[in-house]
């Protein structure tokens, strides 16, 4: 082989990572910010991923995706938000409250948030219809929902004259949500035992201390937190014969007596579709939050035999799923 032939051949071989890697860093990159653990979340990335695919893109394929998970340890968001922008990412997409984190840590990274909160009034965005600054996403009916729990919770134990809330005073909605609940039991004449909760010791002392409350049912809050720990609280409500509401389907599914709240296949899918129009160029301060109107009530006929429950056929009636 003449020398030449062999140097061009060589330099040749030589770009081709170079190229590699210059196709890499032009492809796009969504960091994927969240309080809570991977587990128990894929069917939400894959909803997420759903939503992407609307707008043209797949992941692995011309657009990539960094996944940062707090798993319950809302201490270490500060670090991998931080993580995320020196890697540059093109956009972020954070729920609640890895979006606090994430507003706080960029003004010029676009952000599309997943939230059960307000997002005014948390100060994610200007207005719901024009969000302003480099955030919008989508809210799914959580905490607006909240007091309408504590309405089912009384039609599920009509003759008790006091619940529980179980709830993390981590989360950014904490005490809103403690007022509004304490207002809907007031309404309904009942009293309200507020419980804290942010570790799991703690929550294995709520539950416990539950039978000296004389509560009738007890409600958990919408957090990161307590969702990744589903399948702990179901077995807890179960050792220790409690009736237990939360937000989600997961909890149901996973042995808890009820669940109420929006659907969390819608947000993280529209989440998706959103992030792929950013992707495409537009700016968050133009795109208008997206408001969930699906509710969904779940209830565990199960779990209700397994306490030793009636269910009213009210609640039956109204019900969007019976676990059997």
């Amino acid at each position: 082989m003449k020398r030449r032939t062999f140097i061009t051949l060589v330099g040749g071989a030589a770009t081709w990572p170079l190229v590699a890697r210059a196709q890499q860093a032009a492809m796009p990159v969504i960091g994927f910010l969240n309080g809570a653990a991977p587990e128990g979340y894929a069917h939400y990335v894959a909803a997420f991923r759903d939503g992407l695919k609307e707008g043209g893109y797949v992941e692995g394929q011309n657009v990539a995706i960094e996944y940062r998970w707090a798993d319950g340890h809302y201490n270490r968001l500060p670090d991998l938000a931080a993580d995320l922008i020196r890697r540059q990412v093109t956009v972020i997409v954070a729920n609640t409250p890895a979006i606090l984190i994430a507003k706080a840590a960029t003004k010029s990274i676009p952000i599309v948030f997943t939230t059960g909160s307000d997002p005014v009034l948390l100060g994610f965005v200007a207005s719901l219809s024009h969000p302003g600054g480099n955030a919008t996403g989508v809210t799914e009916l959580s905490v607006e929902v909240a007091p309408k729990r504590m309405e089912l919770a009384h039609e599920l134990a009509p003759g008790a004259t006091a619940m529980a809330l179980l709830i993390n005073p981590k989360h950014p909605s904490a005490g809103d949500l403690a007022k509004d609940m304490q207002a809907a039991a007031i309404a309904l004449g009942l009293q309200l035992h507020i419980l804290h909760a942010s570790t799991d010791q703690e929550i294995e002392d709520a539950f416990a201390s539950f039978s000296q409350l004389r509560a009738g049912v007890f409600i958990v809050m919408t957090d990161a937190f307590f969702f990744e720990r589903s399948q702990q609280l179901a077995t807890l409500a179960l050792r220790y014969a409690v009736p237990t509401m939360f937000e989600t389907h997961d909890f149901a599914a996973a042995g808890g007596l009820m669940s109420y709240g929006g659907s969390l296949i819608f947000s993280y899918h529209t989440a998706g579709v959103l992030t792929g129009k950013i992707l495409k160029g537009e700016k968050p301060a133009d795109l208008p939050v997206q408001q969930s109107t699906k509710v969904e009530l779940i209830i565990n006929l199960k779990t209700a035999k397994a306490l030793g429950l009636t269910v009213p056929l009210s609640l039956l009636g109204r019900a969007d799923e019976l676990i059997e």
